[in-house]
């Protein structure tokens, strides 16, 4: 199984009196889904751009099966980036567009393309920059998914897309992961919006990653405790609590950690918490 292997990569502008990155650990797996939030400005299409070597860091290395990534065109055939930029000449038809990434791929799917292309009611026709920014993406979304690369870093793909076509967008990553198993990397402000998707959570901030952990687990001892106040204190007398919410002689406790061993009382409601409150505290909070 193939990994990309991210290793004490660091990145500083000459202008800048603090590193963006200055210290990122973390690996990406073969055949999974990760979701990498972080605030604007933490570095997260820096942090891609490198991995997919359109960017050099100033410190640190990118490893695609223990082999340096920069100018290795062997293992960056393997990995796509699809950034905010449209890195395709604006004056083309879309349909030019397609053409040419079908050449530069030998198992472009061609097949896929013409599906989304209905699917996203797409003028393949059109030129590029006669199409709106959602369109625009949209072109973009559909040579990600058609690509045959292992590893596929999406840098906010839904950007200025309706909620039509974002589930649209949702619904056939889904369909082609399941169809052939790849990775993918989808960094988004969005969190609601994907974490029915993704099976790990990267949390960049201050430079570095704040959390990196399975979706599962994370989900396993994260929750939300609702019910009269003092039958949530009485149950969750001893945890240590994230946050409290307050409506009269009610109250909803967050916190991280194992559901207690004692008997639930009938007034009180669990649920999983939800993944946009937990990293919104950590990035408000700057603590795990």
């Amino acid at each position: 199984m193939s990994k990309i292997e991210v290793k004490h990569l660091a990145k500083r502008f000459k202008f800048s009196k603090q590193p963006l990155l200055s210290e990122v650990n973390f690996t990406l797996d073969e055949n999974e889904i990760y979701g990498l939030f972080g605030e604007n400005g933490a570095g997260k299409s820096t942090l891609m751009s490198m991995i997919s070597d359109y960017n050099r860091p100033s410190a640190g290395e990118v490893l695609y099966d223990g082999e340096n990534v920069h100018e290795n065109d062997v293992a960056l055939s393997e990995i796509y980036y699809m950034n905010q930029d449209n890195m395709y000449p604006k004056k083309d038809k879309v349909r030019q567009i397609f053409s040419f990434v079908e050449s530069m791929y030998e198992d472009y799917d061609v097949e896929l393309q013409d599906k989304l292309v209905k699917e996203f009611k797409l003028d393949a026709n059109q030129k590029l920059n006669k199409l709106s920014t959602g369109y625009q993406s949209i072109v973009k979304i559909i040579i990600s998914l058609c690509v045959p690369c292992k590893f596929v870093l999406l840098d906010e793909p839904t950007l200025g897309l309706d909620a039509r076509n974002r589930e649209v967008f949702q619904r056939n990553l889904i369909e082609t992961y399941s169809e052939n198993p790849r990775t993918f990397v989808i960094s988004t402000h969005i969190i609601d919006e994907i974490d029915r998707i993704i099976s790990d959570v990267i949390l960049l901030q201050d430079g570095v990653i704040k959390m990196n952990e399975n979706l599962e687990d994370i989900a396993s001892k994260s929750y939300s405790i609702s019910g009269p106040a003092e039958d949530v204190d009485a149950y969750l007398q001893g945890i240590r609590v994230l946050e409290e919410e307050k409506l009269g002689r009610y109250k909803t406790v967050h916190f991280m950690d194992q559901l207690p061993q004692r008997e639930v009382p009938a007034s009180v409601d669990i649920e999983q918490m939800k993944l946009q409150k937990l990293l919104v505290y950590i990035m408000d909070r700057g603590e795990k």
